[in-house]
């Protein structure tokens, strides 16, 4: 298994993996919630409950939230586009799902299926 630093991330077999280092945060035991947000975004909001509600349900799951603004150098290594964006990250880092935009709490629940 390769792996090789990109910017400030790991690439690991062509999968971006992110850590503690890259995200201020510990990783979830099972799966991490990413989002990356901006002060004045709306929808950012209503994300922040909807996995803040879904990492409470869900055991060794944690969501961590990222000012856009302030982190544009994770931002560009992600290839984040627009805010909220949301990245499922399994239990080793590697991002599995991503969506952009407010998700539906169901559709939160079934991308950590596949992280776990």
């Amino acid at each position: 298994m390769r792996l090789r630093q990109s910017g400030r991330t790991k690439v690991r077999d062509g999968e971006t993996v992110l850590g503690a280092a890259q995200l201020g945060e510990e990783l979830g035991e099972r799966a991490t919630l990413v989002q990356f947000s901006t002060v004045f975004c709306a929808p950012c909001r209503a994300t922040r409950r909807v996995l803040d509600e879904v990492a409470g349900m869900v055991p060794g799951v944690t969501h961590v939230e990222i000012d856009a603004e302030d982190r544009l150098d994770l931002v560009r290594d992600v290839g984040v586009l627009k805010t909220p964006t949301v990245l499922v990250l399994d239990a080793a880092g590697r991002i599995v799902r991503r969506a952009e935009g407010q998700p539906r709490k169901v559709d939160v629940i079934a991308a950590l299926g596949e992280a776990v």
